[in-house]
Order: structure tokens, then C-alpha cells, then sequence
């Protein structure tokens, strides 16, 4: 469902008949570590979830492309100093969020797949080319 920076790439099942699989979420920790540090925290599995849901409505094959999953607090702080983007709490920090885009979708295409799962937070980074997914109350914001 994944891929990400540096060519890896990941495509996990983490959830069987109702339970989530504890090696896999481990895994997609790790794949959606802050790579500036190399840390990893936790992901919360409903930002995944929410990633997943909007993916299988927007009915590709195509992996998503992570740019930012955890963040530590300096890689905020770093990012924050660079850009008005950047919440100064951001659920990165928390393992809540992710920063996505796909090749074969615009970012309105998958801006309106990750609201119409009408859970968490939804960014249209326009500019930027990505969309924000995470798994805080339900909100959109973007152009």
C-alpha cells in the first residue's frame, strides 16, 4: 500500500477477520518511521485505516508514496521553521498522520476518497502534491 523514499516499499496485510496482526503493524511503524532520525513510534492502525479505505475506493494497484508519517518533535520543529504548513501539534508527532500521494490521482482525486471515508482529518496540499490523512477529529482543510 506503500512505498516510500528511499525505493522501499510496503504492502502489508494488517488486519484479518477483525483483528489487526501485531508483526505487521510493527512493520508499517518502522516503514513510517521519521527517516531524518531513523525513530519510530507507534502508528495509531485508524490512520492506516483510513489510508486503506481511501485507497481501495480510488481502485488502483498503485502503491501510495510516503512523505511523512511519524515526525519527532525537531523534524517538526525543522519543517515548521520552513513552512506555515506545518501544525506546531501535529498528529505526525503522535503516529497519527500521514502525508500521501499517488502517480494516477490528483490530489483532488484522493482528497475527496480520503473525506468521503468521513473519518479524521483531511489536507489538500495542492502545491505541494500531496494529501494529508489522519485519525484525529473528522475536518478538511486545503486548496
Amino acid at each position: 500500500m506503500y512505498s516510500g523514499r528511499t525505493g522501499e516499499s510496503l504492502d502489508t496485510i494488517y488486519w484479518i477477520e477483525g483483528q489487526y496482526i501485531p508483526e505487521a503493524l510493527n512493520e508499517i511503524t518502522y516503514f513510517m518511521r521519521d527517516w531524518r532520525s531513523d525513530k519510530t513510534k507507534e502508528i495509531d492502525p485508524r490512520t492506516i485505516d483510513i489510508a486503506a479505505a481511501a485507497h481501495r475506493l480510488l481502485d488502483v494497484s498503485e502503491p501510495y508514496m510516503l512523505l511523512s508519517g511519524y515526525r519527532t518533535a525537531q523534524t517538526n520543529a525543522m519543517l515548521r521553521s520552513s513552512s506555515r504548513g506545518v501544525a506546531k501539534n501535529s498528529l505526525h508527532m503522535r503516529g497519527q498522520a500521514a502525508d500521501l500521494r499517488l502517480r494516477s490521482r490528483s490530489v483532488p482525486q484522493i482528497y475527496r476518497a480520503a473525506t468521503a471515508c468521513e473519518a479524521g482529518g483531511v489536507g489538500k496540499y495542492s502545491r505541494s502534491n500531496f494529501v494529508h490523512m489522519d485519525c484525529g477529529p473528522v475536518r478538511t482543510w486545503g486548496a
